[in-house]
């Protein structure tokens, strides 16, 4: 796969054990992961989730549409309000 790809949840650090506890299990966030991961992005046209040989990779379009379906929520429209809380937020 040629998207560029976070640090997986599971693969464990210094502190916490692992990055998947720094999310409480009733998180809203976890319901966000598991919709998107349900959906067939390529099957719903996004055409960046094929990826070229050539250049630098994208990021997935998968994780980009549960950033703004988080923003959504928490109902940031501005994109450098969405890029402080990802830098605040894991």
């Amino acid at each position: 796969m040629r998207h560029l790809q976070g640090q997986p949840r599971s693969q464990t650090s210094l502190l916490p054990p692992s990055i998947e506890e720094y999310v409480p299990e009733n998180h809203p966030v976890r319901v966000i992961d598991a919709f998107v991961e349900s959906l067939d992005v390529i099957e719903m046209g996004f055409d960046k989730a094929r990826t070229a040989a050539t250049g630098r990779r994208p990021y997935h379009p998968g994780d980009l549409l549960k950033l703004y379906i988080y923003a959504y929520l928490n109902q940031t429209s501005s994109t450098r309000r969405l890029e402080k809380e990802c830098h605040r937020n894991l």
